[in-house]
């Protein structure tokens, strides 16, 4: 059983070094516990953000039952337009395939006489280093061929799994907030109905600035292709947009299109190189700024820890935690704001505006 030293000041606050230590803990069993915790947190943020749309159902005199059933089919529904969105999108770049593939070949043609121009090596001399490049590849394509399939089975166990744990959680919400109160002193319910109440805002906000995001995301994406003169840029800008939705793989698909479709009209790589970099400069802005500006200042986190709690999702947990730990730092700075004891957690997740009180000034 691990021991933490009591670093505590005289003021009763926990020290710097001892919530490093916790943070440093709660990272392991986040990392190792990530099977689980993945596809909970994710039901967690759908249910608070449809508990709102559920209560008002069930005031409107729908059962509990069918107003969950409701609200979880409108969000699958909304889901599955952005797949359907993902598979246009493949359907069209297949349409264009045949032109795109001789585009390819041309373009290899010419890069491969250069090669033979420029360092004296024969095109079949450059084919057998392409074949035996492949062959000595073997493994690495059957390990990544296996670590995607593992991937593939992940994510499909998610999607199965996450509406049904957001539903019960609904169901059972008064359960789970009967539990709360137990778990804690009776002194503190107040405290932790406020808490729960502001983190269904926070959830809102959290939602609110990803909608911002991806607002901004679609018009930079478009004014970038329409500065290129890629055809209809503002069609491929904000589809792109959505699709960031689905992490890496959606961004990548919807930047297939507009990248065939410049190089088929203008005949040069110059312009399908544009659209890449385009894309590549816009999801930069995004994570890097766009992002931590806009979601941090809705849920009064400063850009700086937005950034590092991006970057430390991301090693923990992937693109998941990317989009997960957000929302758990305001959860957590909602806590803190009402501790005396994490004052210093408080204050490091906040924008600086908050006033310093003395110690003995600080109600618990």
């Amino acid at each position: 059983m691990i021991k933490f030293p009591k670093i505590q000041s005289s003021s009763g606050k926990f020290s710097a070094l001892e919530i490093l230590q916790y943070i440093v803990l709660i990272g392991f069993i986040l990392y190792f516990g990530k099977t689980l915790f993945i596809p909970l947190s994710f039901s967690l943020l759908i249910s608070f953000i449809l508990f709102p749309i559920c209560k008002w159902m069930e005031n409107k005199g729908i059962n509990k039952i069918g107003a969950i059933s409701i609200s979880i089919l409108l969000l699958t529904s909304l889901f599955g337009f952005i797949v359907y969105l993902l598979f246009i999108q493949i359907n069209a770049f297949t349409s264009e395939w045949d032109l795109f593939s001789k585009k390819v070949m041309e373009t290899w043609n010419q890069v491969s006489i250069s090669i033979a121009e420029r360092f004296d090596v024969t095109t079949e001399e450059q084919v057998a280093f392409f074949k035996n490049y492949i062959n000595n590849s073997g493994k690495e394509a059957f390990s990544l061929l296996r670590s995607s399939l593992y991937s593939i089975s992940e994510s499909l166990f998610f999607l199965l799994i996450i509406p049904v744990l957001s539903a019960l959680i609904l169901y059972y919400r008064h359960l789970l907030v009967k539990v709360l109160y137990l778990i804690f002193p009776s002194d503190k319910k107040e405290t932790i109905y406020e808490i729960l109440v502001e983190t269904i805002h926070a959830y809102y906000n959290f939602v609110k600035g990803m909608l911002l995001v991806y607002l901004l995301v679609g018009l930079l994406n478009s004014i970038g292709l329409l500065i290129i003169g890629v055809p209809h840029p503002f069609m491929f800008g904000f589809i792109a947009s959505i699709l960031t939705f689905i992490p890496f793989v959606g961004i990548i698909i919807s930047a297939l299109l507009p990248i065939a479709v410049s190089w088929i009209t203008f005949n040069s790589i110059w312009y399908p190189i544009a659209v890449i970099v385009v894309f590549v400069i816009v999801q930069a802005l995004e994570a890097y700024i766009i992002f931590p500006f806009t979601v941090g200042r809705r849920l009064k986190i400063n850009a700086l820890v937005i950034i590092i709690i991006i970057t430390l999702g991301g090693i923990l947990w992937g693109a998941a935690g990317m989009i997960l730990f957000v929302p758990f730092a305001s959860i957590a700075k909602l806590i803190a704001d009402r501790s005396s004891r994490l004052k210093t957690l408080s204050v490091l997740l906040g924008e600086g505006d908050e006033e310093i009180k003395e110690p003995d000034k600080i109600q618990p």
